[in-house]
């Protein structure tokens, strides 16, 4: 089969399941996300740096531990009940907890110390569950990374990655000192420093032979150890008892056909990429002969998706793109993280009732895949909105419970901070994604950083939207079937200007023109040779007149400039209205405007918009729509998570909209507030994102809301889409 075919039969599989679940099917929620934030130490700076990146749980499932690199800690988060995670407090070490497992009562830290990468060094530190003490530590000799434990907790494996210097020689192998496998065993769950044994791993691999860099290991039920050597593209199998080499091999390349390779502001899976060595991070043994890679690639290669091998080497299924179509499907795509695609990372595997699952992590994509393992080609089930940057990841199947660490910490840059995203399984419907697109000759229409709705006239629950300049080489108009679940995007509409992708244009709104066509809103932004405009757009696509704002405007004008755009009665007297994010320079503050214009004589006018107060950030408007006697407007903050106090449905009457001449003193229009979105964006118990963007009222009357998720650029890439139901009942 083909990765093109593969990836068209995947991406079916993955809609048909997510839209039309069968009823008695169990599914993953989100039950609950925990900020790690929340999990400091007194006294810390809670604007410090946190992360939570190797995940594990004790034997009941009743307590998490994670590990927390820029804190120097391990976390521990008590989710007696899975709904109300408590922060459960940290144990501190003088180094950098790289992994952590559990065995009995007791917590197995892998902890980096090294004094440079030349003189690497770690420990692996035994933690007390109970007393949240540290009782024993075991030298290592070298720098760990991930650490795995058999079946009956008596042995225990830490590959030993003594990693390169990435700024030396541009990163490129050898650099000594080479890595190594450590194996010792356990009594009681406790370390015998004593046994400690060093494979030696050197004369293996074909590349960098002589500076093996282990990176993920797991056993299997024989007590075989699979481990990756990610840089040098190759598989050891070990034997643990002996601690000898049983097996090795090359993870081998992949060509990769119909993919997207350019980091260039648009989604074009016309690509490819030869001979792309799959450089494997985590493995996880599906049974005692299979094995699962996540094919990340940090080095030369990464082959954007999984390979299931047998322990001899064998490929026995290559999922090639497949996994890439199925997370651009649902608006995922990292586009500004093209050089290796969505990054597959993490993997966990798990046997829920008859089920035997593999979870696939996406680190650039913010997206778990949850397949079943067939024996033959996996089927791919749901798709799980994560945090920013899944790195780990526990199945607890005794209580079936699916937990993710996310280690991306943006709280230096105002964004949102490392969580932990706890999962449900139970009978029910996929909660996410809420939207998605069909295929288009055999490959997903790629969307994301949804930023402005209109109506499809005439046509309930049919709607269009569009992308801002995240996707500035592919602006486009989407049309969306809103009467499916999850709604579909059945279509795009590239836009265009003499013939090609017009450039230099922000969209932020769209509206009906009446004739089949559009008036769009584009935002400008002096920095980036962006501006304030008007587009008219016919039925093609084709622009066909732009209007720019007037210098009454422009002598005031930001880069919060427009975010709506709206029209008010028909032909002639056809008035426009767009919606000014943020004050302008000649805003009294607290104050922003709505500004018209109409066509027909070309004559431009504004009112001012009173603006709810900030607590912190700042305030501004989304997004512009009229609907029978109203113009309903978003006001939102530009805060995220429990930060965020606004994001909030305002309404102004029509006839309050009464546009003064610009240069004169601008009336003040009255607002009355209609909805607050945060219980709507709080319904798939994730943090409450920043961007809602776009709003509008369907032929039918019914409202609709959608975010922008900045095209997983600083974000999770969570695109919430919803319904509000009839205005008129407002």
């Amino acid at each position: 089969m083909t990765n093109r075919s593969l990836g068209t039969v995947l991406t079916a599989v993955l809609l048909a399941s997510v839209a039309f679940p069968a009823a008695a099917e169990p599914v993953f929620n989100r039950i609950a996300s925990f900020a790690v934030a929340d999990n400091m130490p007194d006294g810390v700076d809670p604007k410090a740096p946190t992360s939570s990146e190797i995940i594990t749980a004790t034997a009941d499932g009743n307590t998490l531990v994670y590990s927390d690199s820029p804190m120097s800690a391990v976390g521990f988060i008590d989710i007696t009940e899975p709904k109300a995670p408590k922060a459960a407090g940290t144990v501190a070490f003088e180094g950098e907890p790289t992994s952590v497992t559990v065995v009995g009562g007791k917590a197995l830290v892998a902890v980096n110390t090294r004094e440079s990468f030349v003189k690497p060094s770690g420990l692996l530190a035994t933690v007390d569950i109970a007393t949240r003490k540290t009782e024993a530590t075991c030298d290592l000799g070298g720098q760990p990374d991930s650490i795995a434990i058999n079946r009956d907790g008596t042995l225990a494996a830490i590959a030993i990655e003594n990693e390169r210097d990435e700024d030396l020689n541009d990163g490129a192998l050898p650099q000594m000192p080479a890595g190594d496998l450590v194996i010792l065993s356990l009594k009681d769950g406790v370390p015998d420093c004593a046994t400690v044994k060093h494979v030696t791993l050197t004369g293996l691999a074909e590349i960098a032979g002589d500076d093996p860099e282990p990176e993920f290991v797991s056993f299997n039920g024989q007590d075989e150890i699979a481990l990756t050597l990610q840089e040098n593209n190759h598989i050891v199998i070990i034997d643990a008892k002996s601690g000898t080499v049983k097996g090795h091999f090359s993870a081998g390349s992949v060509d990769l056909k119909n993919i997207d390779t350019k980091k260039d502001g648009a989604i074009s899976f016309t690509g490819k990429k030869d001979g792309q060595k799959r450089e494997p991070d985590a493995v996880k043994w599906l049974d005692d002969n299979r094995l699962v890679v996540a094919n990340e690639g940090d080095y030369e290669g990464g082959s954007r998706g999984f390979t299931i091998f047998d322990k001899t080497g064998k490929v026995l299924y290559e999922s090639g793109p497949s996994f890439e179509y199925a997370i651009a499907a649902i608006g995922h795509y990292p586009d500004k993280r093209n050089s290796k695609g969505i990054e597959p990372e993490g993997l966990e595997a798990a046997t829920f009732g008859n089920d035997n699952l593999f979870f696939v992590l996406s680190e650039r994509a913010s997206i778990v895949a949850v397949y079943k393992d067939t024996d033959a080609e996996p089927e791919l089930l749901q798709l799980l909105p994560s945090g920013i940057g899944p790195e780990g990841a526990v199945a607890i199947p005794g209580r079936n419970l699916f937990v993710t660490a996310n280690e991306t910490d943006l709280v230096e840059d105002g964004g949102a901070r490392s969580h932990v995203m706890i999962y449900e399984r139970a009978e029910g419907v996929a909660a996410y994604p809420q939207i998605r697109s069909a295929d288009k000759d055999g490959l997903p229409v790629g969307f994301g950083a949804l930023s402005g709705l209109a109506a499809v006239p005439g046509e309930p629950g049919k709607l269009y939207a569009v992308s801002d300049s995240v996707y500035s080489s592919d602006p486009a108009i989407f049309t969306i079937d809103a009467t499916q679940t999850p709604a579909l995007i059945t279509d795009k509409l590239t836009i265009t200007r003499d013939g090609a992708p017009a450039q230099k244009l922000d969209i932020e709104g769209v509206a009906n023109d009446g004739e089949g066509g559009f008036w769009l809103a584009s935002e400008g932004d002096a920095d980036k040779l962006y501006a304030n405009a008007l587009l008219r757009v016919n039925k093609k696509g084709e622009i066909k007149k732009e209007i720019a704002i007037p210098t009454e405007l422009r002598a005031g004008e930001t880069r919060f400039g427009f975010e709506g755009i709206t029209s008010v009665g028909e032909g002639d007297d056809m008035v426009l209205w767009m919606a000014v994010q943020r004050e302008w320079k000649d805003d009294e503050k607290g104050f922003v405007k709505l500004v018209s214009y109409k066509p027909s004589t070309e004559e431009w006018g504004a009112v001012r918009y009173p603006l709810e107060q900030a607590g912190k950030g700042w305030v501004g408007l989304s997004e512009i729509t009229v609907n029978g006697d109203y113009a309903y407007v978003i006001e939102r903050d530009n805060l995220i998570g429990k930060e965020a106090k606004l994001k909030k449905l305002f309404r102004v009457a029509l006839s309050d909209l009464k546009p003064a001449k610009l240069g004169e003193a601008l009336p003040i229009v009255k607002k009355e507030e209609v909805r607050d979105f945060i219980p709507d964006l709080r319904a798939l118990n994730g943090y409450v994102v920043d961007k809602v963007e776009g709003f509008t009222v369907d032929a039918a009357g019914n409202g609709y809301v959608v975010t922008d998720n900045d095209g997983v650029d600083g974000s999770s890439g969570e695109t919430l889409f919803f319904g509000i139901g009839p205005m008129n009942a407002m």
